[in-house]
């Protein structure tokens, strides 16, 4: 799965602030997510992450890419 800083990404469970999205913040063998409700940080392996992971709502990476072509 491809990752950048910056995706705005939605899981399958809420948070109990009641945000169920989240930026990435790092990305490698661990992905650190912030809660975009609250701002609370966590870090989860990739395989959990990918599991949890619902969709990437937006990609800063992507709307660059967009631009060139």
């Amino acid at each position: 799965m491809l990752l950048h800083l910056g995706d705005v990404v939605k899981m399958r469970k809420p948070h109990p602030c009641g945000s169920d999205l989240w930026v990435i913040t790092r990305v490698g063998a661990d992905i650190k997510i912030k809660c975009q409700g609250c701002g609370r940080v966590v870090m989860l392996e990739r395989p959990d992450f990918e599991k949890r992971l619902k969709k990437i709502v937006s990609s800063p990476a992507g709307e660059e890419q967009g631009a060139d072509g």
